[in-house]
C-alpha cells in the first residue's frame, strides 16, 4: 500500500513559512492538501491567514490548526491523534504539508512517524528549512564571534550557542532542502556570502535554493521521497541527548487593543517597542474604524510589514489582537503599555 507523503516546512520565527505554504495550496496542481499549522501562542494567525486563500485545493476543514504550544512538545497529545483522523478519513489526502512553529524543533515530530500506527500509512517525503536571508545576514540567528571570544575569556564555562543559534543550527541539520528565502531584501554579494556560510552547516548534498516570497515551482517541494523517519538517527542535533525539550527560553503573550481610529501610531509604537525589548516577533490582526477590511501585522525583528488582506466575516469580532513572542524574560506590563498607550479607540 503507498504511503501518503508529508512534507514537513520548518524555519525560524518569520522565515515566510506561511507565505509559502499560500503559494503550495494556489499552485496544487490538482493535489488535494490538507494542512497541519502549529503556532507558539495562543492566537492562530498563520491559520486564519491560510484560511483566506479560499483555495480549492485545501478547503478550510482540511486546514488544521494546532495553536497550543511546540508540535515538537507535543506530539503524542496532539500531533498524532491529528495525523490519524486524516488517515482514517474516508478520502485522504494526497500530500500532507506540515507548518511547525518557528521555535520547533523538526526532529520530535519526524520521530513520530515511526509511531506504530502512523508508519504504515504516511511518510515524511522531505523537511523544507525557510531561512530569512535578511535576518541571517543581520546575524540575528548567531553571535557576534569577537564578541563571544572576549566573553568566553571572562567566564570559560559559558556555553557557545544561544538558544536562537541552536535552535537555528538544528532546523538546518535536520533540512533535504533549504529555502534561502526573501532574497529581494538582500544584494547578490551579501546572498552569495549566506550561501557559502549555510554551506557549511547543512549535510552533504542539501540543496540551497534562493527564493522571494516564498514563490517556486511545487514540484521542486512536493516529491522529494526522502523516507526522514527512516533516517533521522543521521542528522545530529543539539538535543539529541535530551529526554524532554521545552521552551523556557521563549515565552509569547497577547495584546488586546480594540479597534483603533489610526493603525500609524501603534505601528510606530511597536518600531520603538521592538527595539528597546528586543523582541523577535509580531503578528496579528487589527480592526481599523471605518475599514472593512482587517489589517495584517508581521513584524520580524526590527522590520515590520502590513496590509489588508480581506473584509471581516460577520461571525468574526472585530478587533485588534497581536501575538508578541521574544526570549524569556520580556517585559510584558512595559510592552502592553507602550503599545495600548498608543492606540485610538473609533
Amino acid at each position: 500500500m503507498n504511503k501518503i507523503p508529508a512534507t514537513v516546512i520548518t524555519g525560524f520565527l518569520g522565515a515566510g513559512k506561511t507565505t509559502l505554504i499560500r503559494h503550495l495550496i494556489e499552485n496544487a496542481g490538482g493535489r488535494r492538501l490538507a494542512l497541519i499549522i502549529n503556532e507558539f501562542g495562543d492566537v492562530g494567525v498563520d491559520g486564519a491567514l491560510v484560511k483566506g486563500c479560499g483555495d480549492d485545493a485545501c478547503p478550510e476543514e482540511d486546514i488544521i490548526e494546532l495553536a497550543n504550544g511546540c508540535i515538537c512538545c507535543t506530539v503524542a497529545d496532539d500531533f498524532l491523534p491529528t495525523m490519524q483522523r486524516l488517515l482514517d478519513r474516508p478520502t485522504p489526502p494526497d500530500h500532507i504539508i506540515i507548518e511547525t512553529s518557528g521555535l520547533a524543533l523538526p526532529k520530535p515530530l519526524v520521530k513520530a512517524f515511526q509511531w506504530p500506527d502512523i508508519r504504515t500509512r504516511a511518510t515524511v517525503d522531505g523537511v523544507i528549512a525557510l531561512i530569512d536571508a535578511d535576518a541571517l545576514a543581520a546575524g540575528r540567528f548567531a553571535h557576534d564571534e569577537e564578541a563571544l571570544a572576549a566573553a568566553r575569556a571572562a567566564d570559560p564555562t559559558l556555553d557557545h550557542d544561544s538558544p536562537i543559534e541552536e535552535l537555528f543550527e538544528d532546523q538546518l541539520a535536520c533540512a533535504d532542502l533549504v529555502l534561502l528565502n526573501k532574497t529581494d531584501l538582500v544584494d547578490a554579494d551579501t546572498l552569495a556570502t549566506l550561501e557559502q556560510d549555510l554551506a557549511g552547516e547543512i549535510r552533504p548534498g542539501v540543496r540551497i535554493i534562493r527564493t522571494a516570497r516564498g514563490q517556486i515551482d511545487p514540484a521542486i517541494l512536493l516529491g522529494l521521497d526522502a523516507g526522514v523517519e527512516n533516517q533521522i538517527d543521521a542528522r545530529p542535533s543539539h538535543h539529541d541527548d535530551e529526554d524532554d525539550h521545552d521552551h523556557d527560553d521563549f515565552e509569547s503573550f497577547i495584546v488586546d487593543l480594540g479597534v483603533l481610529g489610526n493603525p500609524e501610531p501603534l505601528l510606530a509604537a511597536l518600531t520603538q517597542a521592538t527595539a528597546a525589548h528586543d523582541i523577535l516577533r509580531v503578528k496579528g490582526f487589527v480592526a481599523v474604524a471605518g475599514r472593512p477590511a482587517r489589517l495584517v501585522i508581521q513584524a520580524v525583528g526590527p522590520r515590520i510589514q502590513h496590509h489588508y488582506d480581506r473584509p471581516w466575516q460577520a461571525n468574526e469580532q472585530r478587533t485588534s489582537r497581536l501575538v508578541v513572542i521574544g526570549q524569556h524574560g520580556l517585559d510584558r506590563a512595559a510592552i502592553e503599555a507602550a503599545l495600548g498607550a498608543q492606540t485610538v479607540a473609533a
